[in-house]
């Protein structure tokens, strides 16, 4: 399978490569690369030129610990179209009977749509066939154009197109299953056209053609998945038409989405049955929910895990882990390296970093918490803080199991605070406390008539 990714994607008018843009929460090209190690073949070629090195290590990193299938990495040159990316494949395609061409910019293909592709490739005995859709808009798009009795004679370029081919509404995906032999042998013919002097690769159909050899099309029965992204505008809608996937599959799972137009899940996210996401969530990332979970409204997690019957509302949750039926929020953010519960309760207001909050323990309202452990049923009070960070180093503040903290209390780290002890409201507390012990640490009062 050779997939294509060496274009400049100017029109993204970006400085990163058009094939690392993210969709559902990968680059794009990603999508491709999954598709190629799903169909298992013979081998995986990537064709890489604008900022190679760059896109090479993005797809080296991406594809650690599942690809199973090794990719070869082919250096496109000079930026001469796709036919210019066939020519560079050569040494790589002439080791295969058949190939699989696909493109790095176009994440809505499925696995059984190009397993149909390949399937009917085989079936027909043609040369090549090409995978095509039929769009309501087909701007921007090859047109199909065939004779009269169906057969595909050539595919038109948009730029090229008299009025009546772009008219036609059939268009090219740009995914094709070709024999490599007739394919080699047109794309030595292959020559620079058009107005940006580009070497077409569907120019290469005509000439098989010409040459007595069969060009077939296989129709996709989702217009979506020809669907290429060369612009932020077709970005997005790429991006909507995947999240909508995404939220029909958590749905047909058991899980509960109250509005789909204003949920976003990415591609990896995992949902148990029966938990509810509410308008305004965004689940980002490796993001996993438990069963029986209500999420939202207005939340966004990313990267993180919750247990079973947990509830979010309105907070910010990034590289955190929640254990069963904790509460978060209203207005809560909670930091990497937070864990908390099982039971516990994170509320209004109240920001949570590399911490540690025991089972049963509450942090309700108003406080910050970092680089701490709080060990099970412990009270945070309003107002309080850990001053964790000397301005040098972060330093570690440790609570017992069932303390007790009044509001407004200032932990100077690195401090202990034993079992059970209790922190006086308003105290600023610098040195450990002994287990049971009452800490106040704060001036007298002292009222003086005026």
């Amino acid at each position: 399978m050779l997939i294509l990714a060496a274009g400049e994607g100017t029109r993204m008018e970006s400085t990163l490569p058009k094939v690392l843009h993210l969709v559902g929460g990968r680059p794009m090209l990603f999508y491709g690369l999954r598709l190629a190690n799903a169909l298992k073949p013979a081998g995986i070629g990537v064709v890489i030129g604008h900022q190679a090195d760059l896109v090479q290590k993005e797809i080296e990193a991406m594809c650690k610990g599942w690809l199973t299938r090794p990719i070869t990495f082919i250096r496109q040159s000079k930026p001469t179209g796709s036919g210019g990316a066939v020519l560079e494949s050569i040494p790589f395609l002439k080791k295969f009977q058949t190939a699989i061409v696909t493109c790095g910019d176009s994440p809505l293909l499925t696995f059984e749509t190009v397993y149909a592709l390949a399937n009917s490739h085989r079936e027909q005995k043609g040369q090549v066939t090409l995978l095509t859709a039929r769009l309501a808009n087909p701007k921007g798009y090859g047109r199909v154009v065939r004779s009269p009795l169906g057969e595909v004679l050539k595919i038109v370029e948009e730029t090229e197109a008299s009025p009546k081919e772009a008219a036609i509404t059939e268009v090219n995906s740009g995914t094709y299953a070709f024999e490599v032999a007739p394919l080699l042998g047109a794309a030595k013919e292959l020559v620079p056209q058009g107005p940006k002097r580009e070497i077409y690769l569907t120019t290469a159909l005509e000439l098989v053609r010409q040459r007595g050899g069969r060009v077939n099309a296989c129709a996709s029965g989702n217009p979506d998945e020809a669907l290429g992204v060369n612009t932020r505008i077709q970005l997005a809608h790429v991006e909507r038409v995947l999240n909508r996937r995404c939220l029909d599959r958590l749905m047909l799972s058991g899980v509960t989405v109250v509005d789909p137009t204003h949920t976003y899940v990415d591609a990896d996210v995992e949902v148990g049955q029966d938990t509810i996401l509410l308008p305004g969530t965004i689940l980002k990332g490796k993001t996993s929910i438990g069963k029986g979970c209500v999420v939202g409204p207005f939340t966004t997690i990313e990267n993180s895990s919750f247990g079973n019957n947990c509830e979010v509302r309105c907070s910010f949750v990034k590289e955190a882990r929640i254990l069963e039926k904790t509460s978060v929020g209203p207005y809560s953010h909670l930091r990497p390296g937070t864990v908390a519960g099982p039971r516990a309760r994170i509320g209004n207001f109240s920001e949570i970093k590399n911490s540690r909050i025991g089972f049963g323990s509450k942090v309700p309202h108003l406080s910050y918490i970092g680089d701490c452990e709080i060990a099970e049923d412990v009270n945070i009070g309003a107002g309080t803080i850990t001053c964790n960070y000397d301005g040098v180093e972060k330093h570690k503040t440790i609570i017992g199991a069932k303390a007790f903290v009044g509001s407004n209390v200032n932990f100077v780290a690195p401090v202990k605070i034993g079992r059970g002890a209790k922190i006086g409201a308003g105290s600023t507390i610098t040195d450990d406390v002994p287990d049971g012990a009452l800490a106040i640490a704060r001036a007298r009062q002292e009222n003086k008539q005026r």
